[in-house]
């Protein structure tokens, strides 16, 4: 960040160093400055949604960590009054009986949330790993891709898709789109749900009425272009919009209406490959 800030005095010195610049080398320059301060303000973005997903990871986690503290802070009291009843000969065999069965009962449960705790920091792991043997560092670097319980999320900006207020897929589009659909093949019993995202600014044109279509014409022509030109099963394919209505940004600036125009590619496994997946996550070490 202060390396940005910085880049208008560098300019500056440089321009006195030489005297002076022609209008085409400080054109230039400014330009270079520009496009840096845009690169800084979307990895600052990245960064914030990392942070979000982070704080959502970290919730869940310290949930569990309060069960589990519960259930021992339960199983102690029970040992407790346990120790008594053996200290005690007014107390029968029966009462201790049936204290022995709750312990033990309790004990079977701090397991179950020691177990699930586990397994959901390291499911994540597991569905990341599985991405990455589909896709180069140089391929990964060209797609937003995230795994958020048990779902993978791919996220593209309309402007790497179609043509402004079209609904269209450009040309160049098209290597996106084929690394996409290496994704979609290599889960290739997976459901795909293709969604469109708009900003609030209202469509002008007169055969498309709001941005409800704009969204919703926009995910069927990534569907059309993935199941005529990539192969992928139109029966896994669904097109869906939800126009303005599901933002990810502040509208009221040019960058968060960037973010908010976007087509998300959400590929879901049904219930019993979920529970498949749940199944491979590495075990951790209980305490």
């Amino acid at each position: 960040m202060k390396l940005y800030k910085s880049i208008p005095i560098m300019l500056f010195a440089l321009a006195l160093a030489a005297g002076c610049v022609s209008n085409k080398k400080y054109a230039e320059l400014q330009d270079t400055y520009s496009k840096l301060r845009e690169r800084n303000q979307e990895l600052s973005n990245k960064y914030q949604d990392s942070q979000r997903e982070l704080s959502g990871s970290t919730s869940r986690v310290k949930s569990l960590e309060e069960q589990i503290a519960s259930e021992k802070a339960n199983v102690t009291a029970l040992q407790d009054a346990l120790n008594k009843c053996l200290n005690s000969s007014s107390q029968g065999n029966v009462n201790i009986s049936k204290l022995v069965d709750e312990i033990n009962s309790s004990n079977k449960y701090i397991k179950q949330l020691v177990n699930a705790k586990n397994k959901s920091d390291s499911l994540n792991m597991v569905l990341t790993n599985n991405l990455t043997r589909s896709l180069s560092k140089e391929e990964l670097g060209d797609v937003d891709v995230q795994v958020l319980k048990g779902v993978v999320y791919i996220s593209l900006a309309d402007n790497m898709l179609y043509k402004s207020g079209s609904y269209e897929v450009s040309d160049k589009a098209g290597e996106t789109l084929n690394k996409i659909a290496k994704i979609i093949k290599d889960y290739d019993t997976y459901d795909v749900l293709i969604e469109g995202n708009t900003d609030n600014v209202p469509i002008a044109q007169t055969n498309i009425r709001n941005n409800w279509d704009l969204s919703a014409l926009r995910a069927s022509s990534v569907v059309q272009v993935l199941q005529t030109k990539y192969a992928v099963d139109p029966k896994r394919l669904t097109a869906g919009g939800r126009g303005e209505f599901n933002p990810i940004a502040d509208n009221t600036t040019a960058g968060g209406k960037a973010k908010n125009r976007r087509t998300q590619i959400i590929i879901t496994p049904k219930l019993d490959q979920f529970m498949d997946l749940i199944g491979k996550a590495p075990e951790q070490s209980q305490k």
